[in-house]
């Protein structure tokens, strides 16, 4: 299986809840405009950040950490 990029990654994780940019943000405590802008992948997040969307998305951080370029 190919690795997608983190932005893919975090959209595909979000979408299979059903949950909206609005819940993510309350769930993660991070602004919807940076979680847009992590998704369109234009801002790359800080490693506290990924670790709270893992948290939160119920998945090992490593799945999203692959996807990020280093």
């Amino acid at each position: 299986m190919l690795k997608q990029k983190f932005n893919e990654q975090l959209k595909f994780l979000r979408e299979e809840k059903n949950w909206s940019l609005e819940e993510l943000s309350k769930k993660v405590q991070v602004g919807v405009e940076k979680l847009a802008q992590y998704e369109n992948g234009e801002l790359i997040p800080s490693v506290q950040t990924v670790l709270k969307l893992s948290t939160v998305l119920e998945v090992p951080a490593s799945n999203l950490m692959d996807g990020i370029q280093a």
